[in-house]
């Protein structure tokens, strides 16, 4: 009983001894936290910095074959610099992805009561009543295009594709 308790006596010591010396610096290496965005853990060769708006998207991973679908166009969203009144503003990517080079036009986007403080190009994008916009005043958007710009509001308006209509080159 006694070597039990000379051992865990020792072994308290020995850990606030460690502690001490820890919290002073001497081993810096040793119970060291660091964040874990400081390393990251897979390599981006290309930078992202908005991110898909997959609130109401439909993946198609068993989709066979290339035919063009309106899940070829994809939208990305991400936060921006705020306007100089502190007005959140957000940038939006419409890309067209079809893999076959089809152009797809007639793209309506799911997008709730839609406003800007900023002026939002209706020829870019337009909201025609709640929750349906266009995009691109319904021109067809080409094979690999991007269509971009930028709202502000006090919060981010989710946005999925709801329609959309190949066009034949």
């Amino acid at each position: 009983m006694r070597k039990s308790l000379v051992a865990a006596a020792s072994f308290v010591l020995l850990f606030l001894l460690v502690s001490a010396f820890c919290s002073f610096g001497f081993f810096p290496q040793l119970f060291s936290v660091r964040p874990m965005e400081s390393e990251p853990s897979v390599v981006v060769y290309n930078r992202k910095l908005l991110q898909k708006a997959a609130e109401g998207r439909t993946s198609r991973p068993d989709r066979i074959g290339s035919a063009c679908t309106k899940d070829d166009i994809v939208v990305y969203q991400g936060a921006t610099t705020p306007l100089p009144n502190g007005i959140p503003t957000y940038t939006v990517q419409i890309l067209n992805e079809c893999v076959e080079g089809c152009s797809i036009g007639r793209i309506h986007l799911s997008c709730g009561w839609f406003s800007s403080a900023r002026l939002v190009n209706p020829r870019v994008f337009k909201r025609l009543r709640f929750d349906d916009c266009v995009v691109n005043d319904g021109r067809p958007l080409a094979n690999g295009a991007t269509l971009s710009f930028q709202y502000a509001n006090s919060f981010k308006y989710p946005m999925f594709v709801t329609e959309a209509s190949c066009v034949n080159d």
